[in-house]
């Protein structure tokens, strides 16, 4: 009798299968064994998030200036209220310049406001007065705010002026609508763009210095000698990590709504969508640091200067792609977080807008084939 067909062999569908799921759990067993893994997964993204969250913020808000009164009369005091009454400006009050510029050279505050002696009489006389702003350029963005902030104080406060003078409102007034994020809030947009940051510290970082460690240890040589295929062997390391990925993925967004109230407008398909399309580049990319290396120190500093700080810097996270220079946003092409931040701060903020999601998905795609491809040659070499 032909008993052939009963026996499982390593090209047989079920003995692959059952290869496949041997190394899938042996992989998720040294993960969770493995402290670092654990560290890396969950404990550095909450303190990534908190960093982000609560840390840094880009809302310019109570800037301190000093504000020069040269000649107190009624005028003067009403344009200093005005100063004073902005959410903007943390004030303190002076009649001569010298009071604070010495906090101006160290730091303390970030402008001077001075309302000159003439400046009712010049407003009296029907002439244009004048104010002078000094500020700090050593942060232009800062001095620029201050310039800015303190000319459009002015001018609602002329604005107001003439309306009291007129007995009447303007013909013509401009009402100011904020589309997604109506507050202004900074954290709204670096909360999601940080959940990118995490991905790529989880996906690139841990899976180059978790399989580089394989490669010191020698079980990757002994592995690849056995029935196992190059390819079963590479996605049986990278599932249970793809996994991970999107556990720690889903901690942060559940901590981003419910703990920094970012809003939640899109889908959790078209979030899931993006986050498993983005983890194929950042998988792939540790795979081939990894397989370039064989050593985890250099592995981590590879990860970290190849994958997370231009994630950090050159994705849109923090510094507008637009203002840089064009050599520079010709680079940024090839950084995946930049098609994931947007698209992560549009399910947020905005809702679900597929177009703008697949176009995203597929440049991820492609930049993920690239690298998968690219780490399996090397291996291939390392192997041969």
């Amino acid at each position: 009798m032909n008993t052939s067909a009963q026996i499982e062999t390593p090209t047989t569908g079920r003995g692959r299968g059952r290869r496949f799921a041997a190394l899938v759990r042996k992989e998720s067993y040294q993960i969770v064994r493995d402290p670092s893994s654990i560290l890396i997964a969950f404990v550095l993204p909450l303190i990534l998030l908190f960093l982000f969250g609560y840390g840094v913020s880009l809302d310019t808000t109570q800037t301190r200036i000093g504000l020069v009164v040269e000649q107190e009369m009624p005028l003067t005091r009403d344009l200093a209220a005005g100063f004073q009454a902005s959410r903007y400006f943390s004030v303190s009050l002076g009649r001569d310049r010298r009071d604070f510029e010495d906090d101006l050279v160290l730091g303390r505050i970030r402008g001077i406001v001075i309302i000159p002696a003439r400046f009712a009489a010049d407003h009296a006389a029907g002439r244009h007065p004048a104010l002078q702003v000094l500020v700090d350029g050593s942060d232009p963005n800062t001095a620029n705010f201050v310039q800015n902030y303190a000319q459009a104080t002015v001018a609602n406060w002329e604005r107001q002026r003439l309306e009291e003078d007129a007995g009447r409102p303007p013909a013509i007034s401009a009402e100011q609508r904020f589309w997604f994020n109506p507050e202004l809030t900074s954290r709204n947009f670096l909360v999601p763009g940080s959940i990118a940051i995490v991905m790529t510290l989880v996906g690139t970082l841990l899976t180059s210095l978790v399989v580089a460690r394989e490669w010191e240890r020698g079980t990757m040589e002994a592995m690849m000698a056995t029935p196992v295929s190059a390819a079963e062997l590479l996605a049986g390391k990278l599932l249970p990590y793809f996994l991970l990925g999107l556990a720690s993925m889903t901690l942060c967004v559940l901590l981003a709504v419910f703990l920094f109230g970012v809003p939640f407008r899109g889908s959790v398909a078209a979030l899931y969508a993006l986050s498993a399309t983005f983890l194929m580049p950042a998988l792939g990319q540790g795979l081939l640091i990894s397989a370039a290396t064989k050593n985890q120190f250099l592995a981590s500093q590879l990860a970290l200067i190849s994958a997370f700080l231009p994630a950090f810097l050159l994705s849109g996270f923090l510094f507008e792609i637009n203002s840089m220079p064009t050599v520079i946003q010709w680079i940024t092409f090839i950084v995946p977080a930049r098609y994931l931040i947007p698209s992560l701060q549009t399910v947020f903020l905005a809702g679900d807008i597929w177009p703008m999601f697949l176009q995203a998905i597929a440049v991820m795609l492609l930049i993920g084939c690239v690298f998968f491809a690219l780490a399996a040659r090397s291996t291939r070499k390392r192997i041969g």
